[in-house]
């Protein structure tokens, strides 16, 4: 699975956390440290697995639930239509 930031979805980088602001409607959504660093892992095209490596090589302490959190993350994105999922080699529409 690819994820991408659905098209007038702008990502802003503010230290440690970002803010994703989604042009569509004016609403911001402010990410934490950690839900910035699986989006950005995410977004360059790591996967789920990926991003998971990365969160428990940075925060030990998240193994327990790192792929259930992430898959929490990755649904919260999607439901807010603020990411396009693809599937590997699938362009995005």
């Amino acid at each position: 699975m690819r994820v991408s930031l659905h098209p007038g979805v702008t990502l802003t980088p503010i230290d440690e956390v970002a803010v994703l602001l989604d042009e569509r409607t004016g609403r911001y959504r402010q990410l934490n440290a950690t839900a910035t660093l699986v989006l950005r892992s995410l977004l360059a095209g790591h996967g789920p697995a990926g991003a998971a490596r990365e969160l428990v090589r940075t925060h030990p302490d998240a193994t327990p639930t790192a792929e259930a959190d992430i898959a929490a993350l990755v649904e919260q994105l999607r439901a807010a239509n603020l990411i396009v999922e693809t599937a590997d080699g699938e362009q995005a529409r």
